[in-house]
């Protein structure tokens, strides 16, 4: 109660004064500097603020956006891009060629460290024709090059802000996009103002506002007495009363987001395949989603997601307590096996209410997990330390392929280079799935990568270095004064084409 009385005092006279929309999340952004923004609350806002060259719609099409047109040449190894003309970064600085240059540069770069430099491995370098046209040297053929140029850690951001504000830039983004940033009170809020210069239509709506808020009920009641225009992930006993309240609009989105629980598979008692195994058959997945989802989601039978390039089901771990205790025995396990499981508030949809139905799940097997959780910035910085520092032995994540290609949903996360502080988590190493996954990168056939990727999902599947959950699917409640808010595949959640009626 307390939480909500302080979420209320930062929201009724500010709105009230300045037709302000308000968009309940349900955790702050980690950062707002583009490359190195990891999940999607911290990419929501940057969307917002700064560009990328290309973007991909909600009916999974890329088309340019800061970038007017682009050829390739050299048998898929040089692509030439052309700019829009006329833009300029919130303070000024011009937006061509050099600032992508600068961008994309800085993206690869060691110096930053981004865990998306995987993004643009391929490329060589980046040259500049003239003002407003770029050339992108690659090393090999780069099948998912355009789709990468969507991700919202190619975003344009301005190189003089970045020089001149050096390490305090991730607090204080300038972009072209249709919004400034205004003001980011951690814990509290983000403000967003509109750019009045923006190059494409303005957006409607002059300030837009992002709270974090963990609570699912406190989220609801924020959209229900109108302190909130858009709340997101509706906790499934809500939904009925939402769509019964006249003033309040149920929308259900599909997303290209799985959620899983991975393993540290390099200590034991993961690095044992039976054990992961096991647990992946102690989980009954149709209970989680009857009656911790609401029948909200959909059961996976692949690492990624229907609806993206490369996905094709692999499989199922059905529900088989007996069989999970019988490979615990032959791996040697001793029962009860104690392990602690790490799980987020409030970031996915029932996330701490489905940990602990597996927790109660795995007891049954004789695996006693004790949960824990933290504020979602450290819980980040927890899972992402390097093998010789990570403690963590299974933990909850999801993962949206936000470009829409498998290369995005498979490589970072299970490539064996790309081990934390990338995104493989689990430090899952497989020697043919490295093969694999780097051959579908550079192959230029979509039908051979389609059998590669099959191929190495069916690797990985057998490997379980996850236990393989669910697929999301968003459910927003939006007030009815609001027209035009886009909630994207991407679980990218977007302001700037809004309205109030």
């Amino acid at each position: 109660m307390l939480r909500l009385l302080a979420i209320l005092g930062l929201l009724i006279l500010p709105w009230a004064l300045a037709q302000r929309l308000v968009v309940a999340q349900g955790t702050d952004p980690t950062t707002l500097d583009a490359p190195l923004a990891t999940d999607s609350p911290s990419a929501t806002v940057v969307t917002h603020i700064s560009e990328t060259l290309f973007e991909l719609t909600p009916e999974g099409k890329i088309v340019p956006h800061l970038a007017e047109g682009y050829s390739f040449a050299d048998g898929g190894r040089t692509l030439t891009i052309r700019l829009r003309r006329g833009i300029t970064f919130h303070d000024g600085t011009p937006f061509n060629a050099e600032a992508v240059k600068f961008n994309l540069e800085r993206l690869v770069s060691r110096e930053l460290a981004s865990p998306f430099a995987f993004l643009l491995s391929e490329l060589e370098r980046v040259e500049v024709v003239d003002s407003h046209t770029v050339r992108l040297r690659l090393k090999n053929p780069f099948a998912p090059l355009l789709a990468h140029l969507t991700h919202s850690s190619t975003a344009m951001q301005s190189p003089t802000a970045i020089a001149r504000l050096g390490a305090q830039y991730r607090d204080n983004p300038v972009g072209t996009g249709p919004y400034r940033f205004q003001a980011w009170q951690k814990g509290q809020f983000v403000d967003l103002v509109r750019n009045e210069n923006y190059w494409g239509p303005k957006p409607a709506i002059p300030q837009v506002r992002f709270i974090p808020v963990p609570e699912g009920t406190t989220r609801v009641a924020l959209v229900e007495t109108g302190q909130a225009h858009v709340a997101v992930r509706i906790p499934p006993q809500d939904i009925a009363r939402l769509q019964a309240n006249r003033a309040v609009q149920v929308v259900r989105t599909p997303s290209l987001r799985t959620i899983y629980i991975y393993f540290n598979t390099q200590r034991p008692p993961f690095n044992d395949v039976r054990v992961r195994q096991a647990l992946n058959y102690a989980v009954n997945r149709e209970e989680i989603l009857q009656f911790i989802l609401g029948g909200i989601g959909r059961i996976s039978d692949a690492p990624i997601a229907p609806g993206i390039f490369g996905y094709t089901p692999v499989g199922r771990y059905e529900y088989n307590p007996q069989r999970a205790q019988e490979l615990l025995r032959q791996a040697g396990v001793s029962t009860p096996l104690r392990v602690t499981l790490h799980c987020p508030t409030g970031r996915y949809f029932q996330d701490i209410q489905v940990c602990e139905a597996i927790q109660g799940q795995l007891r049954r097997v004789g695996v006693e997990a004790s949960i824990q959780t933290m504020e979602w910035g450290a819980y980040l910085q927890e899972t992402q330390r390097p093998l010789k520092e990570n403690r963590i032995q299974m933990a909850m994540l999801g993962w949206g392929t936000v470009t829409g290609d498998a290369d995005y949903g498979l490589y970072p996360l299970f490539h064996s280079s790309q081990w934390a502080p990338g995104f493989n988590r689990a430090f899952y190493k497989n020697p043919e799935v490295d093969k694999l996954l780097a051959q579908a990168r550079i192959s230029t056939l979509p039908q051979g990568r389609l059998s590669l990727y099959k191929e190495a999902m069916t690797r990985i599947w057998q490997d379980a270095p996850w236990i393989f959950l669910h697929s999301e699917v968003q459910v927003t409640a939006i007030r009815q004064e609001v027209q035009g808010f886009l909630v994207h595949p991407t679980e990218r959640y977007l302001a700037y084409r809004a309205s109030f009626r």
